[in-house]
């Protein structure tokens, strides 16, 4: 049964400067949230998952969006055969608040199993098996110390602990974990409770840093961190194996169930394991990503040419990240892309149209990108009929990727039909699908033939897809 969760807002303002003032009451509209079945996320389309935007588990890089949870959640809204619509957790602290109250449908982030997180939510099959390790920081000359001065530098064994003061989030097993050690050491191990906007990987950094002194982390995360700062030490362990996993709301058992279903089945599949062990085992593009400017984590880039679609974006009257987005689907930023039709460049100028375009060099990143956004804004000029600004830069971007004419004999096809041909969604993109097959390429509204559906219908989700993702991590300026 569907089940409404009504929050309400309440500001209270009261003011005693004099006896004529009275006590004020504003109430907020209610905010509603669905605690969705399977059955209404599948028939809705799309399912709303919550993560972190870390090092790990959700980030962009070079223009790609990657992250091991990222991964993982892309091949389970395949699976159930719905859209992904990521949620990123601007307070770790609220993962489990946000997945109780509907807010979200899944939080897939990698959380320990423990029996108080257990009474708020169902957790998954574990997605990994890891154990809890203390983070410290080797003194700054510890290349030059001899081994014994090393040792003795740094502690070696949880009771060591006694008496000293660990930084973590409230709300994680780690603080758990050191309650749970200081009671069965008989002694104190003082907790520095840290904000929950900070992930693991950002509450390492600080000890590499020198900015905090101790904090405990999961192990294999501990791991990929020290790759980059080796002046920390990770080896003392204060927990046994731990099951780490993802969380659904207590009353959605067959979300539950299909989402077990998929995590059995995944682990028996090598991808699986080939994706955990690029973001927590491959400490060479660990150490890449960190130092890169295009690293989203570092700095608010997309790519080096970042500046040059600034500025013919404008003309164009795009978003950049947007064009950014369509720039990535035609060349991954590579300059010296060519296609086996003959395009090349970053925005994959043919001959001919470049020639048009005054387009001397096409491996040039301003000619190209200048010549590019120049096309795409001819395209949008010619559908002046289409009000909704969304819907028209898609028909754009679908006629960049097949031809003008084309999209214009799917815009016919659809009106055939009796739909909207100037909408893009669930419209134009389902009539192209067909152009593809005899049976309507050969319909009489249809003037110039076959083309493959199949390629703007992608094109254009796939560079929309991106750019969301783009929206979450880069600012607009």
């Amino acid at each position: 049964m569907k089940k409404l969760i009504l929050i309400y807002i309440l500001t209270i303002v009261v003011s005693c400067k004099s006896e004529g003032e009275k006590e004020t009451i504003t109430q907020v509209k209610p905010i509603t949230y669905n605690n969705r079945s399977l059955e209404e996320i599948k028939k809705s389309g799309f399912i709303k998952v919550s993560t972190a935007y870390s090092a790990t588990s959700y980030f962009l890089y070079k223009g790609k969006p990657m992250g091991f949870e990222y991964e993982l959640m892309e091949r389970f809204a395949k699976y159930l055969g719905v859209k992904l619509i990521i949620s990123i957790a601007n307070d770790l602290d609220n993962l489990i608040p946000d997945l109780q109250i509907g807010k979200i449908d899944l939080m897939a982030y990698g959380l320990a199993i423990t029996n108080e997180r257990k009474e708020k939510v169902d957790f998954s099959e574990a997605i990994y098996l890891t154990k809890q390790v203390l983070v410290q920081k080797k003194p700054d000359n510890w290349r030059s110390l001899k081994w014994n001065t090393l040792e003795k530098s740094i502690l070696h064994n949880p009771i060591d602990l006694l008496g000293k003061t660990v930084s973590v989030r409230a709300a994680t097993s780690y603080r758990e974990r050191l309650e749970h050690l200081s009671s069965e050491l008989g002694g104190d191990i003082y907790i520095d409770t840290l904000k929950g906007e900070l992930t693991t990987n950002e509450i390492i950094k600080l000890v590499a840093d020198g900015k905090i002194k101790y904090t405990v982390a999961d192990d294999n995360i501990a791991k990929i961190m020290a790759s980059y700062y080796p002046i920390l030490d990770i080896s003392v362990p204060v927990s046994f194996a731990q099951r780490i996993a993802w969380a659904t709301r207590k009353n959605s058992p067959e979300l539950l169930k299909e989402l077990n279903n998929w995590i059995v089945k995944s682990k028996k599949d090598v991808d699986y394991y080939v994706i955990y062990n690029k973001y927590f085992k491959n400490k060479r593009n660990f150490k890449k990503r960190i130092k890169s400017k295009f690293y989203s984590i570092n700095s608010n880039q997309i790519s080096e040419y970042d500046e040059l679609i600034k500025i013919e974006s404008q003309k164009l009257g795009w978003d950049w990240r947007l064009v950014a987005s369509l720039i990535y689907q035609e060349s991954k930023f590579d300059p010296k892309a060519k296609s086996w039709a003959g395009a090349s460049g970053l925005m994959q100028i043919m001959p001919s149209t470049a020639k048009e375009l005054g387009v001397v060099n096409s491996d040039n990143p301003m000619q190209s990108i200048a010549g590019g956004t120049l096309y795409l804004k001819t395209i949008w000029g010619k559908f002046k009929g289409v009000k909704d600004s969304l819907q028209r830069q898609k028909l754009t971007m679908a006629s960049y990727n097949c031809g003008y004419f084309h999209v214009l004999d799917a815009q016919r096809l659809t009106d055939k039909r009796g739909l909207d041909k100037n909408q893009w969604d669930d419209n134009v993109e389902n009539i192209i699908l067909n152009l593809s097959h005899k049976k309507y390429f050969s319909d009489p509204v249809v003037k110039y033939g076959y083309v493959r559906g199949t390629e703007p219908y992608n094109y254009v989700n796939q560079i929309y897809d991106r750019y969301q993702h783009y929206k979450e991590f880069i600012n607009i300026q």
